[in-house]
């Protein structure tokens, strides 16, 4: 994503809200941005329905076009199902996981904080977002950065996701399996997505 592009813009363009402040401003002005706010009241063809839940996804990520293909590649590559390998890998990236656990506001604030080595993954502190959590690994803050205002008032805020034991009080989170595609709070059709990259 490029740094200039607006979140409010781009959550108009896509039909969700990335950020609060995105969140706000729809309810204000609902539909995309531009004079001709009607993007989402007209009937889309299978190519552009395809599009848009591609962006809807990786926005939603904050993934760039080549590493999702990435991420389908792989996801196609491996036995079962390709829709369900495509959501388990996204989302057990490091920076995504931080965000479900309630110790970031948004998936840019996660990314951050990884980033920044805030956060360790068991007893190791990790600075890569990318990096693949796997199930039975354990999530931390970094004993300096518990007092951060942006993560005690993300953790206020949280919704737990059945396939995370978080622990408030600790600022911990364990990953205890692979989540099911139902489970993961992402708005895209994920099927339709896998089509829009098998062609």
């Amino acid at each position: 994503m490029r740094p200039s592009d607006s979140k409010v813009k781009l959550s108009r363009r896509i039909g969700i809200p990335l950020t609060r402040k995105a969140s706000k401003s729809m309810e204000r002005k609902p539909g995309a941005p531009g004079m001709h706010r009607s993007r989402f009241g007209r009937k889309l063809s299978d190519y552009g329905k395809q599009l848009l839940e591609k962006q809807r996804l990786r926005y939603q990520y904050n993934l760039n076009d080549r590493k999702l293909r990435n991420y389908y590649l792989k996801a196609s590559g491996k036995s079962g199902n390709t829709t369900d390998n495509l959501i388990q890998a996204i989302e057990s990236r490091l920076d995504a996981l931080v965000l479900r656990a309630g110790l970031a506001p948004t998936i840019y604030a996660a990314r951050q904080l990884v980033t920044h080595g805030h956060i360790k993954v068991n007893t190791r502190r990790v600075t890569i977002a990318s990096y693949n959590v796997k199930p039975g690994d354990t999530i931390s803050v970094k004993d300096k950065s518990r007092s951060m205002d942006l993560i005690r008032n993300a953790v206020k805020d949280a919704e737990d996701v059945p396939y995370l034991a978080v622990d408030r009080e600790q600022l911990t989170a364990a990953y205890t399996r692979l989540p099911e595609i139902e489970e993961v709070p992402v708005v895209a059709e994920i099927a339709v997505v896998v089509e829009y990259y098998s062609k």
